[in-house]
């Protein structure tokens, strides 16, 4: 065939309208969105309220992102890491999800980290893993929720600052989640002029806390505890058991109390003074609606767990606004996600480091009983906090990820 220019501009429009074609089923398409969350165990508080937090939002935004309908497919894990490798792949080879959310834990997030990279899979994370935007950051991951040891920095320099806590305690979930947590306390407590003293570590699913409630140090100021699930609610009702309330005040990471646990807490929880990315107080149109939609459809207030989702999707709204609704353009909106600066999410304005990480506001809260419902009050807020707190990031990634050993425990006492 010779070709003449009006073979040229008849083949250039056919062209074009074979891909008007295609964009329009496109975008007639819905959004699959992956949800990872666990159902059942120790971790099983949380994730149920992941999911409620979820449909909850989706509700408010009548099923759509970017006016695309959204088909949302959710996956048990198990809460072990080789179910959740093998739910991400069902969702991914099987589903076609355009992007995953999730999934709870730490070790959960870990497990899938190669495989979402391999498969260029845009995930948007919950669990709070460090590693995940630190020294094994990808372009295929971004979390606007928070690390470990971002909430807990904060929580250790009011603490050391604010309280004038010298000696302290830490117990902790023995995996990676307590691990970080209560390293990154450890690190910032001590910089600023506190000793950790004894480090405890429960398993997580440890079937009673008196073991470990009968080893605590009475000669401290405080103990912080990183617990998730509902690990937290059943330590502080040991902890009183044991007649240590109004002794030793207790502080918590970001799931410790989380709003999830409040209610079955009771007056256990009274006083316990936490650190979260969120809190149903924040005051702005998003989180007004939000809060008023979780307690309409679930009863509860949402916290942590159920603010994630939330957040992320509010995060993924703003990126396929910026690419045009183009969902299938994953390095598109993996680049949007990390450029935008998005100021109306649930937890307030959020913008994203290099490594994909949330900078945002960090919320100091102590449990009260309030209108005969008890809430995390909200009593001091840290604005703009980085995962790398106020440490330079060089010299912070040159360091080991925080873990049982590292930063090494100096003031230990037997």
């Amino acid at each position: 065939m010779t070709l003449t220019r009006r073979n040229v501009l008849q083949a250039s429009a056919g062209a074009a309208a074979l891909a008007l074609t295609s964009n329009q089923a496109r975008a007639d398409e819905p959004i699959r969105i992956g949800f990872l969350t666990v159902k059942t165990g120790p971790l099983a508080a949380g994730g149920i309220q992941m999911e409620q937090g979820m449909l909850a939002y989706m509700k408010i935004k009548g099923n759509k992102l970017a006016g695309r309908d959204v088909q949302l497919i959710v996956a048990d894990t198990g809460g072990s890491p080789q179910g959740t490798r093998t739910k991400a792949q069902e969702l991914v080879e099987r589903n076609k999800v355009h992007v995953l959310m999730g999934p709870v834990a730490a070790f959960e997030a870990l497990a899938i980290g190669d495989y979402c990279e391999a498969q260029k899979m845009p995930t948007l994370g919950v669990a709070a893993a460090e590693d995940m935007t630190q020294r094994h950051s990808s372009i295929w991951f971004a979390r606007a929720t928070s690390s470990s040891g971002q909430c807990a920095h904060a929580i250790a320099h009011y603490a050391a600052k604010e309280l004038g806590y010298k000696r302290m305690a830490v117990i902790g979930d023995d995996f990676a989640y307590g691990h970080e947590q209560n390293g990154a306390f450890l690190r910032v407590f001590e910089d600023n002029g506190g000793k950790v003293v004894q480090k405890l570590w429960p398993p997580l699913n440890a079937p009673d806390y008196g073991t470990y409630v009968s080893q605590v140090k009475t000669n401290i100021d405080a103990i912080f505890m990183s617990f998730a699930g509902s690990n937290g609610f059943r330590f502080a009702k040991a902890f009183n058991e044991y007649g240590l309330a109004g002794k030793i005040p207790i502080l918590g990471g970001m799931t410790a109390m989380d709003e999830a646990i409040l209610q079955q807490t009771g007056d256990d929880g009274l006083g316990i003074i936490t650190a979260s990315f969120y809190s149903p107080q924040y005051d702005n149109a998003a989180n007004r609606e939000f809060v008023a939609t979780m307690q309409r459809e679930y009863k509860i207030d949402p916290g942590y767990y159920a603010s994630g989702p939330a957040v992320e999707a509010a995060i993924l709204e703003a990126a396929l606004l910026s690419v045009g609704g183009r969902i299938e353009d994953r390095e598109a909106l993996m680049k949007a996600v990390r450029a935008n600066v998005v100021e109306n999410t649930v937890r307030g304005p959020v913008r994203f480091d290099s490594h994909g990480e949330a900078i945002g506001n960090v919320y100091i809260r102590k449990m009260v009983k309030q209108g005969g419902r008890y809430i995390n009050n909200v009593i001091k807020t840290y604005p703009d906090v980085s995962q790398f707190w106020t440490y330079p990031e060089a010299e912070f990634l040159a360091n080991p990820v925080y873990s049982r050993e590292y930063p090494p425990a100096k003031n230990l006492e037997s």
